[in-house]
Order: structure tokens, then C-alpha cells, then sequence
């Protein structure tokens, strides 16, 4: 809804078809009322909605919810009826998509609005009372672990956690393990009440839950006394992991056990949105990518391997990031050439995947030659040729740069493939002995701010952001010019910083004239960063966006901001 005040003259006579036999019609018209309505009328419409709601399916009922939940961030003052009326419907009967619909209303209201904190929490307990959702269950205990311990009255909530330990399935059982060593690990006075609540835990039936609270209670010292809890317990039990979990279970079904335990460490951090893998184009042969005999290199750690193994650039030290495949040529061609784009602390190197596609010819002693007239900070320090190309058999050739250590250096390159083609007889599959030199125009190849950001997602992100120093923050805001839509907006800057989006805020509503994303990632040196992007629309179609950083390094958050100001 674009221009909700323009339809608040039909607001008398929509109230009359709430009771509309057609449910379409009756819905259409109460979530138009809550978008159009001012404060005033709030109440009468809650009362409306309480009779409407019985008898419409849970398709309908959704999307009520969300226009009300719309309604209590805009009139905040409203928030105790509002979250009332939240409550009563969650109690009634309804499916898992109705409910949670519900369940994440009252999460985004405690967010948004501090004075429905303590009501919203003691609501969401009530519910797991009498959940019939594991999903649910154990989302509600995660968010009550972490703003529970941050209330008044902590100690009130510990009875509706210490319930799901005995009524609940496994998963809920863990679940509530770690909400309790979360109030231990926060509240210095509820430590003893939960050591016991924790040691109690270690009859459990299930291992899951037996092992958590053995866990925690080593982690939060075991003996139960009144003191304060050390900052690494904290960031333990509430830090976000910052590798994805697909990375660590790839990682751990590799791995083979030897003496030297699994690092941690070694797990790429990067969310592949591309899988590394063989691109094929219409029409065009498929592409390797560096692949060692045994296959094509999946992850970040099959190229480190790869690019340590050739001596010129085994001192360039650990591998940052690999970009995905850029083609460099277009399908149907004669040759088919993409860049992935290996970025180092001091060095990049261009891993050119060649393949020939004609039947009639090898190419021999191929090259790629790369002026970097247009990247003044590049300087290039190495190359490898690929001694031999046959048809349809894909090779690589390197070409390695020097850049200033830690900076990130961006620049236009412009690409020349370079080689030696012999005839190739059908017949016999022999090469000429002779042959000619000859040399083919690539496409142009950037490096770019996003290049030097790995994408890192972050499980919570208000958590993580209040975790991360203050003082590190860098606020701004910037003209976008005009725009398509909000949409492309937030996309330009996504693709412009190169970062992970959070909690599903790259979609933008559509006709929304306002939106928030955050963003999370890992810079280049491996400092995290996150950011809050506020967009709106400043006229009919120039978009204004307020940009918050914060990051471990105050001069990372400087950068971001430059790379916003120069994109």
C-alpha cells in the first residue's frame, strides 16, 4: 500500500464489510483498516477483529497478523492491546504457519518496542506451555536465553524453561539446557539456582541432553558459587559461530583421523552462493577449474592446495578468498576461458581456465597476457604458461600480482590469450610438428571492494551487533540518485560490499517505501564486520540510505564507508 492516507475517507463505510460473507473481501477490508486506520480507532477494530478472526482459514489469519503487527510499530503506545490480542490468538487453535506467523510478531515487538519486553516474553512462555511445535518450542527458549537475562526480573522465567526439561521432547530438552546456562552465564545471582537445575539434567535419558549439561556446567565453573562470569564463558554461549555449518560438515566428513586433532580453524568461512564446480553454457564444452587429476577443487581449501603446490606462489601466504568463475568469453566460441580471482594479502593471482572446443588443433605453450595500465597499484610479479592444450581437455595458466599488503587494491585488467596452434590430423590424432603463433582477445576482468569480503553469516545479528565495540561505529548517509525500486537499491549495495545478508533482509515488500538490511562478513585480515543499511525513498523514486559499521578495526569500518562513497 503506497498512498494509505488517500483511502481513510472510505474507512466508515469499509468497516461495514468486515462481516462480507466473501472472506477474500472481509479480509482485504480489515488489513486496509489497520494500514489506514489513526490511533484512535485501534480499539473498536481490535474488538471487530476479535469475532472475524473465528471464521476465516489460517491463510487469511496471517496475513491479518502482520498488518496488526504493523499496526503496534507504527502507534507503539498501542502495543499492550495489540499484544494482548497476539496472545489470545495464539492460544486458540491454528497450523504451524499461523503460529508462527504469531510467534514472530511478539518477537519483532520486544525487538522494537522496550515496553513490551517483559509482557511479550511472559506471553511467549505461556505458549510453550502448550506447544504442539518442536520448531517453535526451541526458537522461543533461544530468544528468551537471550533477552530473558536482560529483564528485571530474570528469575520469573526459570520455572516455564525448567518445565520443557520434564514435559518435552529431546529436542526441546536440549533446547532448555542451554536457555538455563545462559541465565547462569548472565545472572551471577542465579547461578546456584541453576547449577542445580543443570546437575539435575545429567539423569537425562537422552544424551543430547546429558551432554549439553555437562558441558555447561564445566564451562560455567562447575561449583555453582556467586561470581561474576568470565567474558570467554559470555562469548561461548552467545557469540555467533561465524563459519557455516555446511563448511564445518564438509570439513569434519574429510577429515581423517591422525594425531593432529581437526583445526577449527581450517574451515573455509565463506558462503558459497556458487558451487565451484564445472559451468556449462549452451552450446559451449564444459570449463574446468584448475582440477587436479582426481576432480574439480570444491572449496577455498582444494585451492589453497592447488596454489601452494606451484613454487611461485608458495610464499605468498594463506589464501583469503576465491572469487567465483568470471567468464571471459562468450558461448559458441572458439576457445572458452573464465578467471577465478585468488586473493592474498599481499598478492592476487588470475587462475585462467582454458578449453579448447576446435577438434582440428592444439594449442601449445598458452598464456594469457594482462596489461594492467588501469590498476596502478598491481604489479606483476610471476606467471605459469600451460605447456599443452588438446581439444576438449580444459588446463589453467597463472598470472600472479603484487599489491599493497592489507589494502584493497582495485583495478581494471585487460586480457589477451597467447599461444602456439598446430594442425591436429582426424585421422591419426597426430599434431603438426609446426606451428603458428597466434593470439586471441579475452574479455576484461576488475577487481573489486567486494573481492577482499567473505561472505560470513551470523545466527544473531542484534546479538553479535551489541557484542561488537561501540566505538568502532561509523555512521553516514548518502544520496543513491534515482532508482527502479527500492529493491534494486539494496541489491546495488549487496553486490557492492560483497557481504552476507541476515535474517532474510535483502527481500524488500514490494511498494514498501522504506527498509532496513543488515549485512554481516569478514574483511580482508579477517575482521568481522557488520552493517545496518536504512533505505528510503526521498521523493518518487531518489532512494536516501543511512549506513551504520561496526567492525573489530574502527579503520575497516572507515573503509566500508569509503567504498560506499566511491561505489
Amino acid at each position: 500500500m503506497t498512498h494509505p492516507m488517500a483511502v481513510t475517507n472510505c474507512n466508515i463505510d469499509m468497516e461495514s464489510l468486515i462481516s462480507d460473507q466473501n472472506r477474500s473481501i472481509a479480509t482485504l477490508a480489515i488489513t486496509t483498516l489497520l494500514k489506514t486506520g489513526n490511533e484512535s480507532s485501534v480499539d473498536r477494530l481490535m474488538k471487530q477483529i476479535t469475532n472475524f478472526m473465528s471464521d476465516i482459514a489460517d491463510e487469511f489469519k496471517i496475513v491479518v497478523v502482520e498488518a496488526i503487527r504493523s499496526l503496534c510499530l507504527k502507534f507503539p503506545l498501542k502495543h499492550r492491546s495489540l499484544m494482548n490480542f497476539l496472545s489470545n490468538i495464539l492460544r486458540e487453535e491454528g497450523g504451524f504457519e499461523y503460529k508462527k506467523a504469531i510467534v514472530d510478531s511478539i518477537v519483532i515487538l520486544i525487538r522494537d518496542i522496550p515496553e513490551a519486553k517483559e509482557s511479550g516474553l511472559l506471553h511467549l512462555c505461556e505458549f510453550i506451555e502448550d506447544c504442539e511445535f518442536t520448531y517453535l518450542s526451541t526458537q522461543i527458549l533461544h530468544f528468551l536465553g537471550i533477552e530473558g537475562p536482560k529483564t528485571s526480573d530474570p528469575s520469573k522465567y526459570i520455572r516455564y524453561i525448567y518445565n520443557r526439561v520434564h514435559l518435552e521432547n529431546a529436542t526441546v530438552r536440549a533446547g532448555a539446557v542451554s536457555t538455563l546456562a545462559k541465565f547462569g552465564a548472565m545472572v551471577d545471582t542465579l547461578k546456584p539456582r541453576v547449577f542445580v537445575l543443570l546437575r539435575r539434567c545429567l539423569f537425562d535419558n537422552d544424551d543430547e541432553v546429558r551432554d549439553r549439561a555437562t558441558l555447561y556446567l564445566n564451562t560455567l565453573g562447575g561449583d555453582g558459587a556467586v561470581v561474576e562470569t568470565g567474558e570467554d564463558v559470555k562469548e561461548f554461549l552467545f557469540g555467533s559461530l561465524d563459519i557455516p555449518l555446511v563448511n564445518l560438515e564438509n570439513s569434519l566428513k574429510t577429515y581423517e583421523p591422525s594425531e593432529e586433532a581437526f583445526d577449527i580453524n581450517s574451515v573455509p568461512k565463506e558462503v558459497k552462493t556458487q558451487p565451484l564446480a564445472e559451468k556449462k553454457a549452451p552450446g559451449k564444452k564444459p570449463i574446468g577449474l584448475g582440477a587436479p587429476p582426481a576432480g574439480p577443487p570444491s572449496t577455498v581449501d582444494a585451492y589453497e592446495k592447488l596454489l601452494s603446490s606451484i613454487p611461485e606462489f608458495a610464499n605468498f601466504g594463506k589464501l583469503f578468498k576465491s572469487s567465483a568463475p568470471v567468464e571471459l568469453t562468450e558461448a559458441e566460441t572458439e576457445y572458452a576461458v573464465n578467471v577465478v580471482k585468488h586473493i592474498f594479502d599481499g598478492h592476487v593471482v588470475f587462475q585462467y581456465n582454458c578449453t579448447n572446443t576446435i577438434p582440428e588443433q592444439l594449442l601449445e605453450n598458452v598464456t594469457v597476457i594482462v596489461d594492467a595500465s588501469e590498476a596502478e597499484e598491481f604489479a606483476e610479479v610471476a606467471s605459469k604458461p600451460l605447456r599443452s592444450l588438446p581439444y576438449d581437455s580444459p588446463g589453467q595458466t597463472f598470472v600472479a600480482f603484487e599489491k599493497p599488503e592489507g589494502v584493497p587494491a582495485i583495478g581494471k585488467f585487460s586480457n589477451m590469450l597467447r599461444f602456439i596452434v598446430k594442425e591436429v590430423d582426424p585421422s591419426t590424432g597426430e599434431a603438426e610438428d609446426d606451428g603458428v603463433e597466434d593470439e586471441y582477445q579475452l574479455e576484461e576482468l576488475e577487481v573489486v571492494a567486494a573481492d577482499y569480503m567473505l561472505k560470513v553469516g551470523v545466527s544473531n545479528f542484534r546479538n553479535a551487533w551489541e557484542t561488537m565495540d561501540a566505538d568502532c561505529e561509523r555512521v553516514d548517509e548518502y544520496g543513491l540518485g534515482p532508482r527502479e525500486s527500492l529493491a534494486e537499491a539494496v541489491n546495488a549495495v549487496i553486490n557492492l560490499l560483497g557481504m552476507q545478508p541476515c535474517e532474510g533482509t535483502e527481500v524488500v515488500p514490494n511498494n514498501s517505501r522504506s527498509h532496513t538490511c543488515l549485512l554481516s562478513g569478514v574483511y580482508i585480515g579477517n575482521v568481522k564486520v557488520l552493517v545496518r543499511l536504512q533505505f528510503g525513498l526521498d521523493g518518487p523514486k531518489d532512494v536516501a540510505m543511512k549506513l551504520a559499521v561496526r567492525s573489530e578495526d574502527e579503520a575497516v569500518s572507515d573503509a566500508i564507508h569509503e567504498i560506499v562513497a566511491s561505489g
